[in-house]
């Protein structure tokens, strides 16, 4: 009876569904559709332009995203844990709910971006422009890693960040 319950367990164990990337949701992404809710997971759109896409819900844990463009797009809710996002421009973006742990927004261009309730626990901001992101709280960036090149809305102050 053991050995019958460990064989079962073993065998859903081994069953799970991998959560590799998806080549094909990556491919339409490039070629410039939307994608709610696509596995992402370590794509490389660095220096890919996918500005207005809407990759809500999406994972993008571990992507590169180095300097790509993703202006007014819609990231709600997405998982930009652990990305590259160094030197992004993400001009009027709505990150609203990501989760942008331990990710690189190093010199990023966040003009207008909204980052209410995102999880930034860990991200480096170092050299970011923030004047005009949206929903920034200093709770928020007590978690973050960032220095004086950091540029924050008015009223939020770069020494309540974790030093680098």
């Amino acid at each position: 009876m053991k050995r019958a319950l460990i064989a079962i367990a073993l065998t859903s164990f081994v069953a799970l569904p991998a959560f590799a990337q998806d080549a094909g949701q990556i491919a339409s992404v490039k070629q410039g559709a939307d994608c709610e809710g696509c596995n992402l997971f370590q794509a490389d759109f660095s220096m890919d332009d996918l500005s207005g896409r809407n990759l809500s819900g999406s994972r993008l844990r571990q992507a590169n995203l180095e300097i790509s463009t993703l202006d007014k797009a819609n990231l709600t809710n997405a998982n930009l844990s652990v990305a590259n996002l160094f030197g992004v421009r993400m001009s009027g973006t709505n990150l609203t709910g990501a989760n942008l742990k331990d990710a690189t927004l190093v010199g990023g261009w966040f003009g207008g971006a909204n980052f209410t309730d995102a999880q930034m626990e860990g991200a480096v901001l170092s050299g970011s422009y923030l004047v005009t992101a949206k929903g920034l709280t200093q709770a928020q960036l007590a978690t973050t890693y960032c220095d004086t090149s950091t540029e924050l809305p008015k009223g939020l102050n770069a020494n309540m960040c974790r030093s680098n």
